[in-house]
């Protein structure tokens, strides 16, 4: 399919996989989508800004990058930034189109129906884009794709309005006249209100008084307080709607010096946010934040999974108020259509772009329009290049191409290129995934997992999506016949894990090899240590602490689709200790953050400890609380009166000596885990993990889950 992108500066037109919908999403094929000028010109201005510009703007963003640097590399954080750079910005968040395929769980959609949909991320420029059911709206009858690609507009402005709680006969300003702010003049004049205009654009100012504005002030031209205060008889406004997007720090100010005593001031646009307190507090103004589409904004579950709020107790979300605008289209008391400067085909998509940036007047909006008769969506895209196999190399079939993958397995897979070569890659993001399948010189990308198990010419499935992607995606290729390696975690409960445990019980053939990337076991400094304890004559007692560093509890990882922190990331230090022991697990004791503190999670304040069938004792010490400013991970292992401590995996030391057993840049040991898989996969002899060490370290995490959550707080 066709898909805008924004690189370096510049719209390009790129052909990617299209998206399958997935739980409760439904696939649209477009038929419009809207170029909101200001929003999206800004985006492409940043592409082709210096990297130090960027980061100034972004200074989070910056920290991870020296992080990374720290610990990675300088090269290796540099590789990164330039990937990230090369993929291309997908851009678009308000489309409409037609419905032509519905993802499990839909029951509220039909094939064939039109519908409005919002979202960046999901209502892209794109002949095909899959949106969450929350982001969908039917679209009345009499309203036309083109009125309806707007539907993300209208409800960032009817979501403003709503903020204001405008009365019957109050006089309300709008502050920038924009394409938001023309819409909020007209859902102003709806609500009954007396309206001013204020933009530094005359003929925006002419078009907001066309489409009802009571008066319109042109803001270099005049004083806007006093002409206000002559327009209310020196009342003043009852208060300001800020639709305008500037870097201007005294907007606000100037605003509320607009307003009567005790009147109000929303901000919809993107200003600095820096009041005067003299300027709000005289007159007692209230100020608003107005969050784009309305209550279900960046909530995943309202957005993502699809739940709603029930309407008894939040009346307006984001969907009922797009489903608000596009009615009061249908019934001619909003008309988008002369705020539309015009229409062009998607694929002069590059050259509209290239005319925004110099068009003088700047347009308000512009709308991409789609061929209707396209074939079915395409999930499969041939690669950039011919492909051809590397002499004995395994062909590789990613399946998942997140930062971690084009950040720490593909470039481990580059250091051993004569051993591995990705055939493919595929990934639910069609253009993400052609980007790294072109950027490896892979055959072909593809959105479908299928098109992996039924490619003939892949000997190794990689495994690097979400984790609750991980064991049923593994059982599939395995089931295939293919290999199999999947990042950490295996499973995320018993009932993902014991089919995989059951499929090696009953395969009666040569069996496919699985791994799970517990990389930990193959760092230069743990090898150094079972070197040393391999000829233990008695038990040994291992303390690890991870200062894991604070995760929000919205990010995905602390949700179904990551299991936690424990199942998701502390499974690694499980099969440490059982790679050091080679014991089983006999028993485990586990002690929690207490419900003192509510906002810590038990699952990411632990500490668990466990005893092995050869008498071996290992705790794990796992927090959140801690500094990012200090280590991230520390082990001493006591054994046969000797004490080895592992210093964040960039050194080996041990007691009685000074020199270190090993030392050198920090390696977790993910190169050196694929090594290993490529040995035994070119017939070297045993896993690289044997399969009872991973049931193992993953029901480890599954014990510790439960016992945190089934003790009492302390």
């Amino acid at each position: 399919m066709k898909q805008v992108l924004i690189k370096n500066g510049k719209a390009l037109l790129s052909d990617v996989p299209a998206p399958r919908p997935g739980a409760r999403q439904v696939l649209v094929q477009v038929a419009a989508s809207c170029i909101s000028v200001g929003t999206e010109m800004s985006g492409v201005r940043a592409s082709d800004a210096p990297l130090w510009k960027r980061a100034l703007k972004d200074p989070s963003k910056v920290r991870r990058t020296i992080g990374m640097a720290l610990e990675k590399g300088v090269s290796h954080t540099a590789a990164q930034v330039r990937g990230r750079l090369a993929e291309g910005l997908a851009v678009g968040y308000s489309a409409a189109g037609t419905v032509i395929e519905l993802g499990s769980g839909v029951a509220d959609f039909a094939v064939g129906e039109c519908v409005a949909v919002a979202g960046s991320g999901h209502a892209m420029h794109a002949e095909f884009v899959r949106v969450p059911v929350n982001l969908a709206t039917p679209v009345p009858p009499s309203v036309s794709g083109m009125e309806a690609s707007t539907v993300t507009l209208g409800a960032i402005a009817l979501q403003g309005v709503r903020r204001f709680s405008p009365t019957l006969g109050e006089t309300v300003v709008v502050l920038g006249l924009g394409l938001l702010g023309q819409i909020t003049v007209q859902l102003l004049k709806a609500n009954g209100c007396r309206v001013i205009g204020i933009d530094l654009d005359r003929e925006r100012t002419q078009l907001a008084e066309r489409m009802g504005a009571d008066a319109v002030l042109v803001a270099d031209e005049t004083s806007p307080i006093d002409r206000i205060a002559r327009l209310t008889q020196g009342l003043g406004a009852d208060g300001v709607i800020i639709t305008a997007a500037a870097p201007d720090a005294g907007i606000l100010d100037r605003a509320c010096g607009l307003c009567r005593r005790k009147g109000r001031v929303v901000l919809v646009g993107d200003v600095p946010i820096t009041i005067d307190r003299a300027a709000i507090y005289a007159k007692e103004l209230d100020f608003f934040i107005s969050t784009s589409y309305g209550p279900g904004r960046y909530d995943q579950v309202y957005e993502d999974k699809g739940l709603d709020y029930p309407a008894a107790y939040v009346r307006w979300t984001e969907n009922r108020n797009m489903a608000a605008y596009l009615d009061l289209i249908a019934e001619g008391r909003i008309d988008v259509k002369p705020l539309i400067a015009r229409e062009v085909p998607v694929t002069d998509a590059g050259a509209a772009y290239a005319a925004l940036g110099s068009e003088t007047p700047r347009p308000l909006a512009i709308i991409l329009t789609y061929p209707m008769d396209a074939e079915q969506p395409c999930r499969k895209i041939d690669g950039a290049v011919a492909w051809k196999r590397k002499n004995d190399a395994i062909r590789v079939g990613l399946s998942g191409a997140s930062g971690f993958a084009q950040g720490v397995l593909i470039p481990a897979m580059a250091e051993l290129a004569k051993d591995f070569q990705i055939r493919a890659v595929q990934s639910a993001t069609g253009h993400r995934a052609k980007h790294v399948a072109d950027m490896n010189a892979a055959a072909y990308s593809c959105t479908e997992f299928e098109n992996l198990l039924e490619d003939v010419d892949i000997d190794l499935i990689l495994i690097a999506g979400r984790h609750a992607e991980h064991a049923p995606r593994a059982i599939e290729a395995l089931k295939a016949g293919k290999h199999v390696f999947t990042e950490k975690p295996l499973a995320l409960c018993e009932e993902e894990l014991a089919p995989i445990e059951e499929f090696y019980r009953s395969w009666e053939a040569d069996r496919p090899l699985l791994m799970t990337g517990f990389n930990r076991r193959f760092s230069p400094a743990v090898i150094a240590l079972a070197e040393r304890l391999k000829s233990r004559t008695g038990p040994l007692v291992a303390v690890y602490r991870m200062n894991a560093g604070a995760v929000p509890h919205t990010h995905w990882t602390q949700g179904p689709e990551g299991g936690g922190r424990n199942i998701g990331e502390a499974c690694h230090i499980y099969d440490l200790f059982t790679a050091l022991t080679g014991a089983t697990m006999s028993h485990v004791s586990v002690a929690a953050i207490g419900k003192e503190d509510p906002r810590q999670k038990k699952n990411e304040n632990f500490s668990a400890s466990f005893t092995f069938c050869d008498g071996s004792l290992c705790t794990l010490v796992y927090t959140s609380l801690g500094s990012a400013q200090w280590p991230k991970e520390a082990m001493e292992v006591c054994a046969d009166g000797a004490v080895y401590a592992i210093d964040d995996y960039k050194s080996l030391r041990a007691s009685g000596t000074s020199e270190p057993l090993w030392e050198g840049t920090q390696d977790k040991g993910h190169t050196g885990e694929l090594a290993a898989l490529a040995h035994a996969l070119k017939g070297g002899s045993g896993w690289p993990i044997p399969l009872w060490q991973q049931l193992q370290a993953t029901r480890m995490s599954f014990a510790v889950e439960a016992a945190l959550y089934a003790q009492p707080a302390s």
